[in-house]
């Protein structure tokens, strides 16, 4: 691969909002690119009139921006070879439509859904391919206008060539071969006038220079199709790559049980851009290691070669793991904006930087930032039943002993430790812990070192005065 000619694009129908497998789709064709130093493209596959909405073209761009899935050229970047949206594209495919016809190689197809789901059962019950029969083809002039005269709007068909095989080299999957009399004679043009995929898709690819396209298995069969169609127009035939989908745990197909998530709903639960992309990266994709990698880095280590013909399992587990890897690797300004708008309530701006780093380690979601704002910066902790038996099992003095270690030592845990421990003859966790416990509420949690200057000199005093012996 020469790396002007890489070229590759993420083409959704904008009927919904980006899932998962989208967006690891989006994702596998990025890297691809960028590890060729090529360009990345957006289309927007808009030819469902009824279901597409402006509302699904600005939220995947949303959605893909967020993940730093920035394209070079296509929807809302421009470029050379557009417009970018099907919708938009009418003209050019009718222009394809014309050299079809002008060449033979279509026929207008009359046959109802009724007609064809008919057909097709009975040839499933004779033991053959469900492929149109070609009852159309075999019209005369005569009876085609008959039909037009009815006022029927017929389908355009393409004439699939007989006897022969199609192969294509799969990056992925390696040598395939299809017969074309397996195939049958396909719609490029529905009765409404509206174009089929098999045709936009493959025009579109051809004439916006897409060398090499990552798809998902479920269009494997649509690729031989698509390549006749570009061998009957004279247009080039990009490299295909057909990525293993994406299943549950329990290896059926992924839905909103087990992770068939949008992006946004993931974005808005709390999940790091960074956590996802790793994710993703490693959902059909071998990179050897579980480092956690900025997106330039899962470029430069991408091989196509690597991507897996097995299905690739959602697991949950390892979408947390990767968040807790995202938030240990962001920067402080970015886990403060995380954060959001109630822990900025409660941490004084000016010790933004030091709270984030103080609790990173510790925290995996906004939600358990939020706990440990209130824990540090507010009054009232609520311990349990074990909490409360941690500090009460404490020496009677032992709390009168930190009051006065937090006098000579102020918030220098290390220092008011070793002061207690001269004090109080007790060590190891049944000094840590009590210290732990009346200062945080927790038994776990970040190290006491950070934490405690932040809690500061007077909600220290009254959190150990709590718990002083009035014996």
């Amino acid at each position: 691969m020469h790396s002007d000619t890489v070229k590759t694009r993420f083409a959704p129908s904008p009927t919904g909002h980006i899932h998962l497998g989208n967006a690891r789709t989006a994702l596998f064709n990025l890297l691809l690119a960028h590890h060729h130093d090529g360009v990345f493209l957006l289309r927007m596959e808009d030819t469902d009139l009824e279901r597409s909405r402006e509302e699904f073209i600005h939220s995947i761009q949303v959605d893909l921006r967020w993940l730093g899935l920035n394209w070079q050229e296509g929807e809302g970047e421009g470029g050379a070879n557009g417009p970018y949206r099907q919708s938009r594209r009418s003209a050019i495919y009718q222009e394809y439509y014309v050299r079809l016809e002008q060449a033979g190689l279509v026929y207008p197809c009359f046959c109802t859904p009724q007609e064809l789901a008919v057909s097709r059962k009975a040839r499933l019950n004779a033991g053959q391919p469900p492929r149109y029969s070609g009852k159309c083809a075999r019209l005369s002039p005569d009876e085609r206008e008959k039909r037009l005269e009815q006022g029927i709007n017929p389908t355009l068909r393409f004439r699939v060539p007989k006897g022969r095989t199609v192969e294509f080299d799969d990056l992925v999957r390696g040598l395939q071969c299809f017969k074309t009399d397996d195939i049958g004679d396909f719609i490029i043009r529905r009765a409404d006038g509206t174009p089929a995929f098999f045709f936009t898709n493959a025009v579109d690819d051809a004439l916006m220079k897409v060398s090499h396209v990552v798809r998902g298995e479920d269009h494997l069969t649509n690729t031989p199709r698509q390549l006749l169609l570009l061998e009957a127009l004279n247009l080039p035939q990009p490299q295909y790559a057909h990525i293993s989908m994406i299943t549950g745990s329990d290896s059926s197909p992924l839905s909103k049980r087990h992770g068939s998530l949008s992006v946004a709903s993931l974005r808005e639960a709390g999940f790091l851009s960074g956590a996802i992309i790793n994710f993703l990266g490693r959902m059909g994709h071998y990179y050897g290691h579980d480092e956690f990698l900025e997106l330039q880095q899962l470029a430069e280590q991408f091989d196509v070669g690597r991507l897996s013909r097995a299905p690739a399992a959602y697991d949950d587990a390892r979408l947390l793991y990767w968040q807790r890897e995202a938030v240990s690797h962001a920067d402080s300004a970015e886990l403060w904006s995380w954060a959001g708008a109630d822990v900025h309530a409660i941490v004084p701006e000016s010790e933004a930087e030091t709270f984030v780093n103080a609790v990173r380690d510790n925290v995996q979601m906004p939600e358990d930032v939020l706990n440990w704002a209130q824990i540090i910066y507010q009054d009232g902790l609520e311990l349990n039943h074990e909490e409360i038996a941690i500090v009460q099992g404490a020496d009677g003095d032992f709390f009168r002993h930190a009051l006065g270690a937090l006098v000579l030592h102020g918030t220098d845990f290390k220092a008011l430790a070793s002061e207690v421990k001269q004090r109080s003859a007790v060590k190891g966790k049944a000094l840590f812990m009590p210290l732990r416990v009346a200062l945080t509420g927790q038994q776990h949690g970040p190290e006491m070192g950070r934490i405690l200057p932040l809690i500061g000199i007077e909600r220290a005093r009254q959190r150990f005065e709590k718990w002083v012996s009035t014996d």
